[in-house]
């Protein structure tokens, strides 16, 4: 069949790779389905007894400064008892500090994002905001390790800003928490609760020595360590055992007491010294694949909703160069959510760091800004990002990044040259389901066909490669906006990707070449998926009862 026409094709055919479940690796694929607040199983809550930040003297539409009166309101939530919801009316209230989350059960209400909604306006970017030190380990390290942009045909020569992937102006953290680890000297001790004696990988049921500090509802951390350096058993289990040809960045062995690969997951029954957690192991777990339940220190029940947040139009000052216009900084949170945003001419929109089963729901990135990010993944796991609209131009548009684990952006759209970014740090068996991206490729010439970098990514070298095993790509659709005739091939690139990648159902609406390094597993591609168009949906149905 001619490629032309194979790429108009639609398929009602049960993608083979779904009748093969069977735990052989060559078509092992993890299930997703348990990524998003609550594991996936329960809509977002609503929150009954509210504030009004109106009596503690937040007035919209007033052109005063409201940022007083915003964190006297958070402030009294803080104090109060039991779940509770600072609500803000309709109308434009003006921002100058940080909003602090810090205890759980809060929730920062709008009345929604859209005309006649509620809008945040932070009229000055974060370097000139005080982050009360929030931040000087990162400042640190930059000025020690001397991390620079440097770009010479620009003139640009100066340290990383500790705005590009940090910060927000609503930032949720645990008190005295660890925003990200940056400098050996600040690691602080781990607490192991209970050592873990087996475990499969994919499965739910563990055995440990001895469950007494174990309880039902406990949430806690996996950590497996990589203590065998560059060939050990961990990093096996993340690359593969065919790794010859494949670089790995020694940032893998480099720092063996800290967790090379962490799930923070939630006990669901104890038996004898059987333990059933919430969702399926990330590794194998045994006597040379050890690991451990580990304290973890984390909020729950935040959420960030209904209300548009604006910075005013800005100029880009070029990649790692960030003012600080960046709208929500969501750390140290289990079952959390953000949900029915606006976010306008922001650095980054959203920015994630050490979340688990959290739900970013319905968030629209627009302006003429060249954003950084758009919704990050980072440093999660479990996370769910559904429904992002990205209108504005983006470095990282979905960005899978450092130490992400199984977590999903599943029916959104990127409008502006937009990248799928797997950005090299160990992340893995991550989703990009039922995904729609809008492309201008670079023309073809002198007999090479056209080409777009979709898989364009970011991340240090000594992270690479750019992703472990198990990252899928699940019925995309490619959508060629101009630079081609109808019926002209694209040649879609990921050059820096990583192993076992699954990429089942690419179309568009031209014949489309996929050139992804190391090669993926590959099926149905020139189709669009009619008998499972989102993988995410059709797992979690057949988890439901």
């Amino acid at each position: 069949m001619p490629i032309a026409a194979l790429a108009q094709e639609s398929s009602a055919e049960v993608p083979t790779i779904l009748q093969q479940q069977d735990g052989t690796p060559s078509v092992y694929l993890p299930d997703f389905s348990y990524a998003g607040y609550d594991y996936g199983l329960s809509p977002l809550p609503q929150i009954d007894t509210a504030i009004d930040v109106a009596d503690f003297g937040a007035i919209p539409d007033d052109g005063i400064d409201d940022s007083a009166a915003l964190k006297a309101a958070l402030a009294a939530a803080h104090a109060a008892d039991g779940p509770i919801r600072v609500q803000l009316g309709a109308g434009r209230y003006q921002l100058t500090e940080i909003l602090w989350i810090e205890r759980s059960g809060i929730v920062l209400a709008g009345t929604g994002s859209g005309k006649g909604g509620t809008e945040l306006f932070m009229p000055r970017p974060l370097n000139q905001v005080d982050d009360g030190g929030a931040l000087d380990e990162l400042r640190e390290y930059l000025v020690r390790f001397d991390k620079r942009e440097r770009q010479k045909n620009a003139n640009l020569d100066v340290l990383f800003s500790e705005w590009s992937w940090s910060g927000g102006f609503i930032w949720t953290r645990v008190p005295g928490g660890r925003h990200a680890t940056y400098l050996e000297e600040y690691d602080r001790p781990i607490e192991t609760v209970a050592e873990i004696a087996s475990g499969r990988m994919g499965e739910r049921v563990i055995e440990v020595p001895e469950a007494a500090a174990l309880s039902v509802g406990d949430v806690f951390q996996i950590h497996w360590h990589n203590r065998a350096g560059k060939d050990g058993p961990l990093v096996a289990s993340l690359y593969g055992e065919d790794r010859e040809d494949l670089p790995i960045g020694d940032r893998h062995w480099t720092l063996p007491d800290r967790p090379l690969v962490r799930q923070a997951t939630r006990i669901e029954a104890i038996d004898g010294t059987r333990v059933t957690i919430a969702d399926p192991l990330l590794h194998d777990i045994g006597a040379e694949l050890p690991a451990y339940f580990a304290k973890w220190e984390h909020l729950t029940e935040v959420g960030i909703q209904d209300m548009a947040l604006v910075f005013p139009e800005n100029p880009d000052f070029g990649h790692h160069n960030e003012a600080g216009f960046n709208g929500i900084y969501f750390t140290g949170v289990h079952n959390g959510w953000i949900s029915n945003l606006r976010i306008d001419n922001a650095d980054s929109g959203v920015l994630t760091d050490d979340l688990s089963a959290v739900t970013i729901a319905d968030v629209t990135t627009q302006g003429e800004h060249m954003a950084h990010y758009a919704v990050h993944i980072g440093n999660v796991h479990n996370v769910l990002v559904t429904g992002n609209e990205v209108r504005n131009p983006t470095v990282h548009t979905f960005s899978f990044n450092t130490q992400a684990t199984r977590s999903v952006y599943h029916r959104s759209t990127g409008w502006e040259q937009p990248t799928l970014d797997q950005h090299a740090g160990s992340n893995h068996q991550n989703l990009y389901d039922q995904l729609k991206v809008h492309i201008r490729p670079d023309p073809a010439r002198d007999g090479i066909a056209a080409t777009y970098d979709l898989f364009r990514a970011g991340g240090a070298g000594y992270w690479r490669p750019g992703h472990g095993r198990f990252n899928t790509v699940w019925n995309l659709d490619v959508v060629v906006d101009g630079g081609t005739e109808p019926g002209e091939k694209v040649v879609i690139l990921e050059d820096s990707g990583g192993p076992d990648a699954r990429v089942i159902g690419l179309h568009g609406n031209r014949p489309l070449e996929l050139d992804y390094t190391p090669t993926p597993y590959v099926e149905l591609n020139g189709s669009r998926l009619l008998s499972t168009p989102s993988l995410y949906d059709w797992q979690l149905a057949r988890r439901k009862p």
